[in-house]
């Protein structure tokens, strides 16, 4: 499966990822994959409020990883693997306790950084800058 989608605003990559959210069920893997500014936060965002997800979401750049609670009984898992060298580091931290799991929804920024690690069925989600405004966002399972 592929599917692309061009949004034109941070606000339609958002509700993109709110009606995305609407077909999870927990235990999926997201991979989001694009340079930096591409919308991968921007898209965790629209999908945390999809989820019914009250916290703020930001880019756990620094920590690694966010937890966040959903109102509908589920938990993001929001990983940015930025700052991480290889798998070992992923696993270090315990990433390996959330992926894939039955409630838990996983979401990981620069995940070519522990692609060893990610269950096969993981849904990678490419994001492309056309210009200022505009994004091409890619699904491939």
């Amino acid at each position: 499966m592929k599917k692309q989608i061009i949004t034109n605003s941070s606000r339609e990559t958002k509700e993109l990822a709110k009606k995305f959210s609407k077909k999870i069920k927990g235990g999926e893997v997201l991979a989001l994959k694009g340079d930096l500014g591409s919308g991968k936060t921007t898209f965790v965002q629209g999908l945390a409020k999809g989820l019914d997800v009250k916290e703020n979401i930001t880019s756990p750049t620094f920590v690694i990883l966010n937890l966040h609670k959903s109102k509908k009984g589920l938990q993001l898992a929001h990983f940015d693997l930025y700052r991480l060298n290889n798998e070992r580091d992923l696993e270090g931290i315990g990433a390996t306790d959330y992926l894939g799991k039955d409630k838990i929804i996983s979401v990981i920024e620069w995940p070519e950084r522990a692609k060893k690690l990610l269950p096969k069925n993981t849904i990678w989600i490419t994001f492309e800058h056309i210009d200022e405004n505009r994004r091409k966002i890619t699904f491939k399972k």
